[in-house]
């Protein structure tokens, strides 16, 4: 073999060894663009599946694809409630808003072929984990999805200064189930760093440092755990904007609620085209509001979700989530 022919045979080599690495790296079963996660199936990424009345596993090249359905623990694993989109003879697709999963930070998922054929996920996907049933293992996997995820554009850095000598250091937490190999921090001239999309709210996290857990030594902010140790903590607020249409007339208009101790001129809103507005950071849950205008408190005009405080008031609710 000439030289110019092992060089395109080492470059063929190279390129499919990176590009398996890529396809390990990478969640099978789903992708989240924007404010969507994508449940993407194809065919060829299973070479197994389990009938589901008889538990018979069968090779997935005899199956004739009819529909193709999402199930998991956030649709009570229904069998035929989110049918997918076919995109072409052996890829479907199914889109959901990531606002449409409320309770927790992630889920498990198979996808079930004509209703009645669950898709075995291989063990050597990065993100699966062992079936349970009645709390027993099952010799079969699920695949999980988090809502949590690395995006260079996301909402919340997280930066450990220092241990420039480590060789692999984690971001583990609340939001990943505390997962010990999910979220890779990347190395940079200070330290390391990792930036995430995370929804609102309260979550506990630790660094593992060459498989050693630390707490962030950069927040103060801390809460005792179960042993006996200390886990960091963080708050994740989300931009939020009051609008109060019309009161063109108005001289002052104010926003007070239980977000600052319904405190009658902390939020002055400004003046707009259509009204008034005023942009705010709140944590992720329940907030009751009202607009103070010229002095007089009245309720959201625009939102017909109101609540009584159990104090004989009737305010207007603002949910973040």
């Amino acid at each position: 073999m000439s030289k110019s022919n092992l060089y395109i045979v080492f470059i063929i080599f190279i390129l499919s060894f990176m590009g398996s690495n890529a396809q390990t790296d990478t969640p099978k079963g789903y992708r989240i663009e924007g404010d969507e996660i994508v449940f993407s199936f194809h065919r060829n990424e299973y070479k197994k599946a389990t009938k589901e009345k008889t538990s018979k596993r069968i090779d997935f090249d005899d199956i004739d694809i009819e529909n193709v359905v999402v199930s998991g623990n956030f649709n009570n694993w229904s069998m035929n409630d989110w049918y997918m989109k076919k995109i072409d003879a052996d890829r479907y697709e199914l889109r959901k808003k990531l606002s449409d999963f409320n309770d927790e930070f992630t889920w498990e998922f198979k996808f079930v072929v004509n209703n009645n054929y669950w898709a075995e996920p291989s063990k050597r996907d990065p993100n699966v984990i062992k079936a349970l049933k009645n709390g027993l293992e099952l010799n079969v996997y699920n695949l999980q999805m988090y809502t949590a995820f690395p995006n260079d554009s996301g909402n919340i850095t997280f930066k450990l200064k220092g241990f420039k000598d480590a060789k692999n250091v984690v971001l583990s937490g609340s939001f990943n189930k505390w997962d010990e190999h999910l979220f890779r921090m990347k190395s940079t001239d200070f330290g390391f760093e990792l930036t995430l999309q995370m929804k609102p709210g309260e979550y506990e996290y630790k660094y593992i440092v060459d498989g050693k857990w630390i707490e962030d030594p950069n927040n103060p902010s801390k809460r005792r755990n179960e042993y006996s140790g200390y886990n960091s903590v963080i708050s994740i607020l989300a931009p939020t904007t009051f609008i109060l249409n019309g009161y063109e007339n108005a001289k002052k208009v104010t926003l007070a609620g239980s977000f600052n101790d319904w405190n009658e001129n902390a939020q002055e809103m400004s003046q707009s085209f259509t009204g008034w507005e005023c942009g705010l950071l709140l944590p992720a849950g329940k907030h009751h509001y009202k607009y103070i205008v010229d002095g007089v408190w009245i309720l959201d005009p625009d939102n017909p979700v109101r609540e009584d405080d159990g104090k004989g008031n009737v305010n207007s609710v603002w949910m973040v989530k």
